[in-house]
């Protein structure tokens, strides 16, 4: 069992509540990035802004009850059930409970306590 993990396109902040419209700002107004709010069905994320950041997507996550931001990435793999099941056998177990997924996604940590969401890649 050997899943390729590959960085995915999706990077989001969360970003306490109190600090938000200042951030959106920040990347709005100082930094000029294209920026745009989406709306949002979560039960953790009361508004989000989508930034274009070089290749990738920033979200700019608005989170009531954090007191701090964290940032999250993105991987991919071909097959999600392989790559959960090599992570469990390494040690590594999911924590979906983090914040609501689709199918076919898992939330991991790693020791420092980053978080990524692990997905199926779409096969083109």
């Amino acid at each position: 069992m050997d899943p390729k993990f590959e960085a995915g396109i999706n990077i989001a902040i969360k970003i306490p509540k109190s600090k938000y419209e200042k951030t959106v700002a920040f990347y709005r107004d100082i930094l000029k990035l294209k920026i745009e709010e989406k709306p949002i069905d979560n039960p953790t994320v009361s508004r989000t802004h989508q930034v274009t950041f070089g290749n990738n997507i920033l979200w700019l996550d608005c989170v009531d009850n954090y007191t701090h931001s964290e940032t999250w990435l993105q991987l991919t793999v071909p097959d999600i059930e392989e790559a959960t099941q090599y992570l469990q056998t390494n040690g590594v177990e999911t924590c979906d409970d983090i914040e609501e997924l689709p199918k076919k996604m898992h939330w991991i940590q790693d020791p420092a306590g980053t978080v990524f969401n692990v997905q199926e890649r779409h096969i083109k």
